[in-house]
């Protein structure tokens, strides 16, 4: 289906809903640039560090893409774990497992109270910038903790630059990216909006100085265009 959430006027905050979670694939796909290419990374950094017979959590899985994908392309057996407490989004990702009849688990569950086994592999994609900043922090602790060693912490984000100038430069670039996927000037301002104290996002070197204050031994950009970026943090 495609979005049209924020084609008519807005009565709430955004919210994973049932509107939201029906044609969310179609809303990533149009909102974030390069949405693909950036998940094929994070496939590969996610292959690369997950072991046969290990585990690796998705946190925010939503509809599941990330798992489904990965599940393609495991050359042997791992636990593929998604969280999400939206049960609107695990509905439609258990419908997307169902007929690919995989062995993926999903659990409705906040994330920040979530007590997770030992891991290998988090992964967590644009869902950061939606936890307040206060427990943010703690949250990425919890992940280091409950990672093994030589494990990795592959996270997507939208950022800000603390450069006024330059941040306007960059969400004036988004939004031309947003008008040629087809959204209109009216959906476009709608959506900013709803989102506005719901998505908080953090500037590149604070999302770095986060892992590393975390506990993680090593943070880098390992994708980024613009104001979006991918990273990978590595337990040593």
């Amino acid at each position: 289906m495609n979005d049209r959430v924020f084609s008519k006027p807005i009565k709430k905050q955004f919210e994973f809903d049932e509107e939201v979670a029906a044609v969310f694939d179609d809303m990533l796909a149009r909102s974030v640039p390069f949405y693909e290419e950036a998940q094929r990374i994070t496939e590969f950094f996610a292959l690369q560090y997950l072991p046969e017979n290990g585990r690796l959590y998705d946190l925010g899985s939503s509809t599941a893409s990330l798992l489904i994908n990965l599940h393609k392309k495991l050359p042997f057996k791992a636990s593929l774990i998604g969280l999400d407490n939206s049960k609107a989004m695990l509905e439609q990702a258990q419908k997307k497992i169902n007929a690919y009849k995989m062995d993926i688990e999903l659990q409705e569950a906040d994330v920040l109270s979530y007590d997770y086994k030992k891991a290998d592999v988090f992964v967590s994609n644009y869902t950061l910038q939606f936890i307040r900043p206060l427990v943010r922090e703690e949250l990425v602790k919890k992940i280091c903790n409950a990672l093994r060693k030589e494990g990795a912490f592959i996270f997507s984000e939208k950022l800000i630059s603390h450069d006024k100038r330059l941040n306007k430069e960059l969400i004036e670039l988004y939004y031309d990216f947003k008008k040629r996927q087809g959204y209109s000037e009216f959906e476009i301002m709608q959506k900013r909006e709803a989102l506005e104290n719901v998505l908080v996002p953090y500037s590149e070197e604070e999302n770095v100085a986060m892992a590393k204050k975390a506990g993680f031994a090593h943070c880098e950009v390992i994708f980024r265009w613009a104001n979006f970026a991918t990273f990978i943090a590595l337990k040593k």
